[in-house]
């Protein structure tokens, strides 16, 4: 019998094993992503003190109106977009980028293309 490979699990694992090389400070805090079949999110987190800074989602209500009839990769671009102007109205300025085990390519790549456009560093 073939049994079937967990997609998930192993990008759960290849997340914790990165993880334990990358955490995010106050000053340079940890820009998380999570991406779902339809939605994509993002958080900076500082990992000292174990909160989350500021965050941003396509299931917003702003962002979902503004997201609306474009795709998924044209709605990532736009949420980092979105998450970088709310971290640098925090004071943030650059960042550690965790792709929370995704490969960086399609939405991953769009959402850091758009924080970089936005003027985040990474």
């Amino acid at each position: 019998m073939i049994t079937r490979i967990d997609k998930n699990a192993v990008r759960q694992r290849r997340h914790l094993r990165v993880r334990k090389l990358i955490s995010g400070t106050p000053e340079r805090p940890r820009l998380n992503v999570y991406r779902s079949s339809k939605n994509i999110y993002v958080q900076f987190i500082d990992d000292v003190n174990g909160v989350t800074l500021a965050s941003a989602s396509t299931l917003e209500s702003g962002v979902k109106s503004e997201v609306a009839g474009k795709t998924k990769k044209e709605a990532a671009k736009i949420v980092g977009k979105i998450a970088a102007e709310r971290a640098r109205e925090k004071g943030i300025e650059t960042v550690v980028f965790d792709r929370g085990g995704y490969n960086y390519t399609g939405r991953v790549q769009s959402l850091a293309d758009g924080a970089r456009e936005a003027g985040l560093k990474f």
